[in-house]
């Protein structure tokens, strides 16, 4: 402000107006130009460069002992004053337990169970279920998240990536939620089922089911019984791709996944559940016959 005031300055802005835009009062502005850092402050900042040394010299020491360097070195200070100059600036003890930090956070609670292993249902975009599975290359591992429409076992979205993050179910998610609002179809009140997972209790997710107006389901902690309807899909991906060879790299092997999904499984597979049809094709009569009905 002090630059933009002078009187040399190309667009000069007085301070009462700086002050003004910035929503600060004058009397405050200038009682910081007279004194930038308080005594306080000062004193603060030699106190914990006197921690600092004292913890660089002895890293086993945690904030007690160092409370006792520092006091026989002549500062007058509280442990609780100690406790906070080392916690702000994370100086912990080398012995001591690991500290949570943000990516350790607890996600959102689970859902509860609205499915209870009655994997059908009588149309679709009621009940989906979704799982992640995963796969070694030569370079690294490879994870997919699929979504399956337990109505014609169609898979209606899946996401495949290097990384096993929350990112990759939200965008297996909103893959199904495009192919299946395409054609002016709706997925409001649809069921999506999983397991206790954390990708599957992130806030993205959670934020995506309620912005589609979707309904949240979650299976029981150890219980892969609770969403067999999808393990069975991804012992079928086991077997006929992900163990066929070994994968060289991770992009051979997203060719060959996607490959067997969309021209085997949905249109070469036959289901008995389906009545020796595949999936798109008991999707495709199954429509006619509901027009043909309404």
């Amino acid at each position: 402000m002090r630059e933009l005031a002078a009187a040399g300055a190309p667009l000069r802005v007085p301070v009462a107006v700086a002050c003004r835009v910035l929503k600060l009062h004058r009397q405050h502005y200038y009682a910081w130009l007279a004194c930038p850092v308080t005594d306080s402050e000062l004193e603060e900042a030699y106190l914990a460069n006197a921690i600092f040394d004292a913890h660089r010299e002895d890293p086993e020491f945690g904030y007690r002992l160092l409370f006792d360097e520092i006091t026989d070195a002549g500062h007058q200070v509280s442990e609780r004053t100690v406790w906070k100059i080392c916690s702000s600036n994370e100086w912990w003890c080398v012995f001591g337990k690991k500290r949570r930090g943000k990516k350790d956070l607890p996600g959102a609670p689970a859902h509860d169970d609205l499915v209870r292993r009655e994997f059908t249902a009588p149309g679709p975009n009621q009940l989906w279920l979704t799982d992640i599975s995963e796969h070694p290359t030569a370079v690294g591992k490879l994870y997919i998240c699929a979504v399956k429409d337990v109505w014609s076992n169609r898979i209606v979205g899946y996401s495949i990536d290097s990384r096993m993050t929350s990112q990759l179910a939200v965008d297996a998610l909103e893959s199904a939620v495009a192919r299946r609002t395409a054609g002016g179809g709706s997925v409001a009140g649809c069921k999506l089922h999983s397991d206790r997972g954390g990708q599957f209790r992130s806030r993205k997710l959670q934020q995506s089911l309620w912005r589609h107006q979707m309904l949240g389901s979650m299976g029981q902690v150890g219980s892969a019984g609770d969403n067999a309807a999808m393990e069975s899909f991804f012992s079928l991906l086991q077997h006929n791709v992900l163990d066929r060879q070994k994968w060289a790299n991770r992009e051979e092997l997203r060719i060959a996944i996607v490959t067997w999904i969309e021209r085997t499984y949905h249109r070469r597979r036959r289901q008995a559940r389906l009545g020796r049809l595949t999936p798109i094709e008991y999707e495709a009569i199954m429509t006619t016959l509901a027009e043909q009905a309404a």
